[in-house]
């Protein structure tokens, strides 16, 4: 079975949390053991995390677990910085790296300080959570810890590693727990999550691997899993925000654009300085047909990401440049769009990305009545994505082709 990248949004969609450098450990004082507080640092970590505000989120999380060591949670959270700031240096930073399909990828060895620090936390999270569930079994939040420290082990597998089919256990022990849960506590809508996840990418594959998916545990069902999702991001938790990030992928596969529009501006409400947000929105603008709107979203945008001094993803600028320059390219701006396009060509990371801009320049140059450099366009998008597995861009391109063809 070869799940859809849907599975890879288990523990936050990677486009918004990042960090790409471990704040140093400092002589903050001693805190005694209390949970309250501890939710107040995770709560404020998050903010921060959202907000693209690294280092102050790392320094809640450690706050965290000085204030209780002992919550599963604590420690999970920070191993989910580790991995959400590899994502941000591989530049997965858009709900459209994550609309295709997965496979097993050989992905280069990563950051060792953050791998050992990724491995280091969630040891320590899943042993917290072994723990918890043996002590008390029939405990709604000990069936929940669980169920996350698997799903985000999963995520990490599939995503860092590039090992898909090696995060099978992990989301078939995820979705155990937390559909356990929901069964026990229905009214737990945040373990809706992983489980809505799960059923809705279920319900997309074919009927052969439906099947598998079935005799190894997991069900699907497209609306139910939807619904799930939603719940999940009604519901005041930790996993709120995920849910909300997760919507946006599944409206965006559903078409439901202005659905996807919603939720991202409730989360440009909730964190302002993720600038990202701006980029997600000009993307789905453009998915939507409202071209002139994307190209205003994205020139507010790109204004934003020039201004600031934080650390930007792996390839970000080009990111920015090819969303631009195909809002500018769909208005017929030419001259505007050939020179952002060919900016962020130079400046792209991943030769899927590389490929969708030789699209949008084979575009420019059909529109000029260069044929043959339309061709030559074309024939760059599909071999660079189909090496770097965009079977979308792929058959973007070969479409474009024939279309040129004589």
């Amino acid at each position: 079975m070869v799940p859809s990248r849907l599975v890879l949004a288990i523990a936050t969609v990677g486009t918004v949390l990042s960090w790409t450098a471990i704040a140093a450990q400092d002589s903050r004082p001693a805190t005694p053991h209390d949970p309250s507080a501890a939710a107040d640092w995770r709560a404020r970590g998050l903010q921060s995390g959202y907000n693209l505000d690294r280092a102050e989120a790392i320094a809640a999380f450690r706050r965290a677990i000085d204030a209780d060591p002992s919550a599963p949670v604590n420690h999970r959270l920070l191993a989910a910085t580790a991995w959400t700031a590899l994502l941000f240096d591989q530049g997965a930073i858009t709900i459209e790296d994550y609309l295709g399909t997965a496979r097993d990828v050989p992905h280069a060895a990563p950051d060792p300080t953050w791998n050992a620090l990724f491995r280091s936390s969630i040891d320590r999270a899943s042993a917290l959570a072994d723990a918890l569930v043996r002590a008390h079994p029939d405990s709604v939040d000990a069936q929940y810890q669980l169920g996350a420290t698997d799903a985000l082990r999963a995520a990490y597998s599939a995503t860092v590693e590039g090992r898909v089919v090696g995060s099978l256990g992990f989301i078939r022990h995820a979705y155990r727990a937390h559909d356990r849960l929901l069964q026990a506590a229905p009214e737990r809508k945040d373990a809706g999550l992983v489980v809505g996840i799960y059923r809705y990418t279920i319900s997309t594959l074919s009927f052969p691997k439906r099947v598998g998916a079935y005799l190894a545990g997991l069900s699907g069902s497209r609306n139910e899993g939807l619904r799930l999702v939603e719940a999940a991001a009604s519901y005041r938790s930790d996993a709120q925000p995920q849910a909300k990030f997760t919507l946006i992928l599944l409206y965006t596969r559903e078409k439901r654009y202005d659905d996807a529009l919603r939720v991202i501006r409730e989360l440009k409400d909730q964190f302002p300085r993720n600038r990202l947000l701006w980029l997600e929105e000009g993307s789905t603008l453009l998915r939507a047909g409202r071209a002139d709107a994307a190209r205003r979203s994205l020139e507010t945008g790109l204004s934003l990401f020039l201004e600031d001094t934080r650390p930007r993803a792996g390839g970000e600028e080009s990111r920015w440049r090819y969303a631009y320059g195909t809002a500018l390219n769909v208005l017929d701006d030419r001259f505007a769009a050939h020179r952002e396009l060919t900016a962020a060509l130079g400046l792209a990371t991943r030769d899927w990305v590389r490929g969708r801009i030789h699209i949008e320049l084979g575009q420019l140059a059909g529109k000029g009545g260069d044929r043959a450099a339309a061709l030559a366009a074309y024939r760059d998008a599909d071999r660079l994505c189909s090496g770097d597995h965009d079977d979308a861009c792929a058959d973007q391109a070969r479409e474009r082709m024939k279309e040129r063809r004589p």
